[in-house]
């Protein structure tokens, strides 16, 4: 019996330290993509919208999103999306791994549609304030706004990018153009 627990207490220990240490070296690693993230955002000016160039997404701030998707400053109460088009807007942050994954698929998309939808990027880490009036707690988090009615969020991707890309036509096919699909 003494030799079992000795053998199982040398096994507890074993898996303690193999889980300290690979806490550890998660958490260092996470800080040095904080510090990079960090560097990059105060390196890098935000891009606005008035740079727009249909090239790919487009990087909008809390000043922009009051201009072109909805001012909830003034307007508390009823959802009123300002856009003459529906848009996507997706809620990243530069660190997050699922989020370099929809970047580019977003970015295609926002070229594939550029004359039906537009496609905002907001960096949770620069516009907090933005992320906190959307209640954002995870990323990517996707506001799919339509040009009538309300908006609908979703959070994450599909398990392969391909099935990402799926899944984002289908919500700009059934969603948010479902409206003009009806009108023509």
């Amino acid at each position: 019996m003494k030799i079992l627990n000795k053998k199982r207490l040398f096994f507890a220990v074993v898996v303690s330290a193999f889980l300290v240490t690979s806490l550890l070296l998660t958490g260092c690693t996470d800080k040095k993509e904080e510090a990079k993230t960090k560097a990059e955002n105060t390196a890098k000016p935000a891009i606005s919208s008035s740079t727009d160039s249909h090239q790919g997404a487009i990087h909008i701030t809390k000043a922009d999103f009051l201009k072109k998707v909805m001012n909830y400053e003034e307007n508390t109460q009823v959802w009123n999306y300002l856009g003459d088009k529906p848009c996507i807007i997706d809620f990243y942050a530069n660190w997050c791994g699922p989020c370099k994954i929809a970047g580019p698929i977003l970015d295609e998309l926002a070229i594939e549609y550029k004359d039906d939808i537009y496609v905002y990027k907001v960096n949770t880490e620069q516009e907090r304030e933005l992320a906190a009036v959307f209640g954002i707690q995870s990323i990517p988090t996707f506001l799919f706004c339509p040009q009538d009615g309300n908006p609908q969020m979703s959070k994450g991707i599909a398990k392969t990018a391909e099935d990402t890309k799926a899944m984002f036509k289908q919500i700009i096919e059934e969603f948010l153009l479902k409206n003009k699909a009806k009108k023509m």
